[in-house]
């Protein structure tokens, strides 16, 4: 039941722990997706980091504000907004830039961690 609620306070408060779940899906090297071909692989990962980066957290403060307002306005439909990110290489690119930054403010060490136990 403890674990539950942490969960569900994750999920309403994203931290690094929560981007490297979702990260963790897609395989280890997310740092070089924005080589990958657009085949749509990447799609719904964009879709769900944008999620995590809407939502209210010190964890999400700690990020550069750039992808806090790309977020914000990708999610209200800002048409400029949208435009430039239908471009998969520009989605690729920030996901590269958004998985590089968790994992330096803490996503590494979560995994370290769990390797180790």
């Amino acid at each position: 039941m403890q674990r539950d609620r942490q969960r569900e306070m994750s999920e309403q408060h994203p931290d690094a722990g929560d981007y490297v779940r979702l990260f963790e899906r897609y395989g280890n090297d997310l740092g070089s997706a924005y080589r990958e071909p657009d085949d749509g692989r990447y799609a719904l990962l964009f879709e769900q980091m944008i999620r995590l980066l809407i939502q209210p957290s010190a964890f999400n403060l700690s990020l550069p504000e750039a992808f806090l307002n790309t977020a914000h306005r990708y999610h209200d439909g800002n048409t400029a907004t949208q435009k430039h990110m239908s471009d998969p290489s520009n989605r690729h690119f920030m996901l590269c830039d958004v998985h590089d930054l968790v994992m330096l403010k803490g996503g590494l060490a979560l995994k370290r961690r769990k390797a180790q136990a």
